[in-house]
């Protein structure tokens, strides 16, 4: 006995498979930012809400527990990339509470 295929199933299948991974990746995109229409963060963007963050006049942080480079970021006003480069000892990922890091 021969086996019969069914064009209109194989076709239907294909487009029920595309139509899951456009849903899937619809899904992703709108959890993972909080984007407007034209795809910009509504914070007003990385640079523009840096400049507006006061910084500190401190030239050094003691970290605390549970504080990350971009927390202290935030806090400071000074960006992580300046206090990584201002702290080169520093491992970005393990940060020890009382360590002490400058910032200017």
């Amino acid at each position: 006995m021969e086996k019969r295929t069914s064009a209109p199933a194989r076709v239907f299948a294909a487009i029920a498979l595309i139509g899951a991974v456009v849903v899937v990746v619809v899904a992703i995109a709108g959890s993972l930012g909080d984007s407007g229409p034209s795809g910009r963060s509504r914070g007003g963007g990385g640079q523009q809400a840096q400049k507006n963050r006061p910084q500190t006049s401190a030239k050094t942080y003691v970290v605390q527990s549970g504080d990350t480079l971009v927390s202290i970021s935030h806090r400071t006003g000074i960006p992580v990339g300046h206090i990584l480069a201002l702290n080169p000892e520093v491992d970005p990922q393990i940060l020890i509470a009382g360590q002490t890091l400058k910032l200017r």
